[in-house]
């Protein structure tokens, strides 16, 4: 089956849907004429789901991944065939200050969905959202496929938990899954400003020096978001097409380390505030100094590339703020 019959009419499941990559991923399923069912904790209107109204495309049903019977419900009811669960906490600093919850809505939200999808039956894929930060080489979180699983700090220990549990239902019950690694994700609709790209555009639209809180030095992989929401809906392509693909961890990213300082002096060079010189702040430090994503088996076994080179998606991402911002 080819990629445009498989999408339309299909019903589609997206946890998380109203989060930063949740909307770009509605909105390349509505694109393929898919039925999506979006589960949303609560109604974020600054959300792109809301602000930019693709939830009035979609089925909206309000509910808790933590809660196993309403997401039974929604799976059985909707007829869903096609899951991605990319409902999360998943801020890395979070999840040092609040583990339990952390805990709770990743690793307990995860088998959540994955026992609805067993229970119900029907499911042919399910796509499990996890991260470049939840593999570990030599005390350093590498994100390379076949690396060991990390437990660095709760949101690590999270990831790398509900990857385990995952595969486990594959193995055991035989439940088509596949985990999804992304790099660090940027786009337009991210709205955690403390995130290092969109803080960035944000100072640098207002004229003011973007602050850095590590000392610039760390090095990490990043990926456009929609060309994440791709990466998505290949993989579940290719498990279509291709039973064998289950079960299997793929990662995603540019494969270019970059230095954060390095990454925030570009930004400011594309958004034509190379004036500006960053505020070096050096008071984060955390125990990872080195994220990458290598995304060599996604791109032999699924011929991923990304679309969109990081400096036209920093252009785009540029455009998006200043749209969202009323900015000139």
């Amino acid at each position: 089956m080819t990629a445009a019959p498989l999408w339309r009419e299909r019903s589609v499941l997206v946890t998380g849907c109203a989060g930063f990559l949740g909307a770009w991923l509605v909105e390349a399923l509505l694109a393929r004429e898919s039925r999506v069912v979006g589960l949303v904790r609560r109604a974020t209107p600054e959300s792109r789901l809301f602000w930019e109204r693709l939830a009035e495309k979609v089925v909206v049903v309000q509910g808790d991944v933590r809660d196993l019977a309403p997401l039974e419900r929604v799976v059985g009811e909707y007829g869903i065939r096609t899951v991605f669960h990319l409902a999360a906490q998943s801020i890395v600093e979070t999840g040092r200050e609040i583990p339990v919850a952390t805990l709770e809505s990743n690793v307990q939200g995860t088998w959540n969905v994955l026992e609805a999808c067993r229970r119900v039956g029907r499911v042919e894929q399910v796509l499990i959202a996890s991260s470049e930060k939840a593999s570990e080489r030599a005390g350093r979180l590498v994100g390379v496929e076949g690396e060991v699983l990390a437990g660095l700090t709760p949101y690590e220990a999270s990831k790398g938990a509900a990857e385990l549990i995952a595969r486990s239902y594959w193995h055991t019950y035989g439940l088509p899954m596949a985990v999804v690694r992304c790099a660090n994700l940027f786009g337009g609709g991210d709205l955690n400003f403390t995130r290092i790209v969109p803080g960035t555009i944000r100072a640098g639209l207002r004229g003011e020096p973007p602050v850095i809180r590590s000392d610039g030095t760390p090095l990490g992989d990043y990926l456009y978001v929609e060309d994440g929401a791709m990466a998505f809906l290949r993989v579940a392509e290719a498990m279509a097409a291709d039973p064998s693909v289950s079960g299997t961890v793929f990662n995603f990213s540019y494969d270019q380390q970059t230095r954060v300082l390095d990454l925030v002096r570009r930004i400011l060079a594309l958004l034509g505030r190379a004036d500006l010189v960053p505020v070096v702040l050096n008071t984060t430090r955390s125990v990872v100094t080195t994220t990458h994503a290598g995304s060599d088996d996604a791109r032999r076994r699924l011929g991923w590339r990304p679309a969109v080179g990081m400096d036209e998606a920093i252009l785009r991402t540029i455009a998006w703020y200043r749209r969202h911002f009323g900015a000139t």
